[in-house]
């Protein structure tokens, strides 16, 4: 059944734009926030089959449960009294300018939901004529979802940096999830290519929001029926690329978000260059996209295997190789605690190997009560064994002879496919040659066969 939507009134302003221009506009524009994880692509149907992928906003966020969730991400409006240079919605940029009304919110929603096309709603907005007047727009959306359409779906909404904390504190009781954008990883970063814009503005709802959560859980211990508080937390947005922040300059930044604002999420999004400006960088390559991967691991690093910025990174390698992920980098650098004994090795140091994740290293803990582990146990229990191999004994032995040097682990981990460069960091990275060893040689064909 086609999608239609009703036209509702709009003022003249708006030369009379239809509900449906709007959505084109204001999810096209919301495509560059990243704090939920995907979104849709532009293929329409050809009409001899069913369903379509129409560019109508539709995003895709992962629930506590692993559960796909599918949102309505959209602005609220993408007009901007701001000038923010890496912006497509900044106040200079000659594009097409729409605002939904608080009714016009609710509308889509309902109707979006009705016909099975989401089940919650991620809303953002540009900084429409001050940040109070903004958000009490968007408080008043959200109140008329929860209350006038009984609407309770998951809903993640943006808080305005620089918004009255009444305001802030009214849309947490509404809101499931909500974030504040920090932008740049530094104030400098933000100084110059956003200078209307002020850290101590972004992170004062960030502070606001923790102390709410905490108070919060606080009052449902007393009382369980107690009005919930953000419920799933508050995340935050770190564009990548646009300033020459190094990645430990990065990882610092988001290790001490999580640690002092108690974040769930910190995104990052690769800087694209949407606007010409003398203090932006080229980017002949295209955006940073493996950088921003790179990133992505590290950050899961932090939060789930008890690694830290200082020991991924320092001041002297500020850079992740982006040639290797960060845990097998890591790695490479601290051979001196390797090879790990598998069935002595506790839990954490376990976790610390490459190829070995949080659901394996569980399984190792507990499979090995019941006797000596070896490499086809290992392969069973769903060790990358490609990676660990390196890394790792079992009884005391290794699954091959293995050298180890980084130069040498190295060349083996990154594969014949990639184009190496012939020296990166002090390492020439150089591909097996007919003069090595005859026991090398062996060993490779053993890998490769």
């Amino acid at each position: 059944m086609a999608f239609e939507l009703q036209d509702t009134k709009v003022s003249p302003v708006e030369n009379k734009m239809s509900l449906m221009e709007k959505l084109e506009i204001l999810s096209d524009a919301a495509k560059y926030d990243v704090s939920c994880s995907s979104s849709g692509v532009g293929r329409r149907g050809d009409g001899t089959g069913i369903g379509n992928t129409l560019k109508a906003g539709i995003c895709h966020s992962f629930g506590a449960d692993g559960r796909c969730i599918s949102l309505l991400k959209i602005l609220f409006t993408n007009e901007c009294i701001y000038d923010c240079k890496y912006c497509i919605n900044r106040r200079s940029n000659d594009v097409p300018r729409a605002s939904f009304t608080p009714d016009e919110i609710c509308e889509l929603t309902i109707q979006f939901y009705r016909r099975n096309y989401i089940e919650g709603l991620f809303l953002s907005s540009g900084i429409l004529q001050s940040p109070d007047y903004t958000m009490e727009l968007i408080c008043e959306a959200v109140y008329k979802l929860r209350t006038l359409h009984r609407f309770q779906g998951y809903i993640h909404v943006k808080a305005i940096p620089g918004a009255a904390p009444e305001l802030v504190q009214r849309l947490g009781l509404l809101a499931d999830r909500m974030s504040v954008n920090l932008e740049l990883p530094t104030a400098e970063g933000l100084k110059n290519l956003a200078p209307n814009k002020h850290r101590k503005n972004i992170l004062t709802p960030m502070r606001q929001i923790q102390q709410g959560i905490t108070q919060n859980k606080n009052e449902l211990t007393v009382y369980r029926h107690a009005p919930s508080f953000v419920p799933a937390g508050q995340s935050t947005q770190m564009i990548v690329g646009a300033t020459p922040e190094s990645d430990y300059q990065i990882m610092t930044v988001a290790e001490n978000l999580y640690r002092k604002f108690d974040l769930k999420r910190v995104y990052y999004s690769a800087f694209v260059s949407v606007n010409e400006d003398k203090d932006l960088p080229a980017l002949p390559g295209g955006p940073p996209l493996l950088r921003e991967h790179r990133l992505y691991q590290a950050d899961w690093l932090l939060r789930f295997y008890g690694f830290e910025a200082q020991e991924l990174l320092s001041r002297e390698k500020p850079n992740f190789n982006v040639l290797l992920d960060p845990k097998a980098d890591w790695a490479l650098r601290h051979l001196e605690q390797f090879p790990v004994e598998i069935n002595r090795a506790d839990y954490r140091t376990i976790l610390r190997v490459p190829g070995i994740g949080v659901k394996s290293a569980q399984r190792i803990v507990r499979a090995r009560r019941s006797g000596s582990l070896n490499f086809e146990d290992l392969k069973k229990i769903g060790v990358t064994l490609k990676r660990a191999l390196y890394f790792i004994t079992c009884s005391g032995r290794m699954m091959y002879p293995t050298k180890m040097e980084e130069d040498y682990i190295t060349r083996n981990l990154i594969g014949e496919k990639e184009r190496l460069p012939f020296d990166r960091d002090g390492m020439t990275y150089r591909q097996l040659s007919l003069f090595d060893d005859h026991q090398e040689l062996m060993w490779q064909q053993a890998i490769n066969g």
